[in-house]
């Protein structure tokens, strides 16, 4: 008799599974690629087949993007064919870095992070600006999320169901360390992401506050659930 792994399938649609649970295959591949995506791109766009840099960056915010065009540090990438955002190459310490600004939520971030590690990056880091939920320190310093609260939808199709995606230990390890070795405050801890930032009721606010939640935000639950 055959079997299907309870980590590949979710049952269909009934009063008790809602649709964003239902139909879920989380081993298998879909079947819309990003590779396909950017060829097709790139053919319309006349674009060259260039690998991005290995080691990119999400800017939410668009601060950082800002700030290095302005100070005439960057350069547009030849061959980055999303339709919805521009990557900037920049160097710094003899290192090659791509950088996207105003990627903003979670199912934007992992559109633009699936693009990316399709055209060459390795290692991708996002930060941006959060919403403080406790009040461990006092301002500013940066939260590592060690693990983010599944308050958003993307996720739910990389990863079954539960309560937070969780980041690879030794990479927040080496993002603590680097932070404290440059000075700069940091907490590590939870996050809740959410998709919807006007919707941050009082009552959930106090239960992430329970929860011993640091910030709210709005994409890393996805990007851990991609990573």
């Amino acid at each position: 008799m055959n079997r299907q792994k309870k980590s590949e399938v979710v049952p269909v649609t009934t009063e008790e599974t809602p649709p964003i649970l239902a139909h879920k295959h989380y081993n298998a591949a879909s079947a819309f690629k990003p590779e396909n995506l950017l060829r097709e791109a790139r053919r319309q766009k006349n674009l060259p087949d260039a690998p991005v840099p290995e080691i990119c960056i999400l800017d939410p915010d668009g601060d950082m993007v800002r700030y290095l065009c302005d100070a005439g540090l960057t350069d547009r990438h030849p061959g980055w064919a999303c339709y919805h955002t521009d990557l900037h190459v920049f160097r710094e310490g003899g290192q090659e870095y791509g950088i996207l600004g105003c990627v903003v939520g979670a199912a934007f971030a992992v559109l633009v992070a699936e693009e990316l590690f399709a055209s060459g990056c390795r290692f991708l880091v996002s930060m941006t600006s959060s919403g403080q939920i406790l009040p461990v320190q006092a301002l500013p310093y940066f939260a590592v999320i060690e693990r983010a609260l599944r308050d958003e939808g993307t996720s739910y199709h990389y990863l079954p169901p539960s309560e937070y995606s969780e980041a690879a230990v030794h990479l927040t390890q080496m993002a603590r360390e680097a932070l404290t070795a440059a000075g700069i405050p940091i907490q590590s801890g939870a996050t809740w992401t959410t998709d919807a930032p006007f919707r941050e009721t009082e009552k959930a606010i106090d239960a992430a506050k329970s929860a011993g939640i640091l910030a709210v935000e709005m994409e890393a639950a996805a990007l851990y659930a991609f990573a």
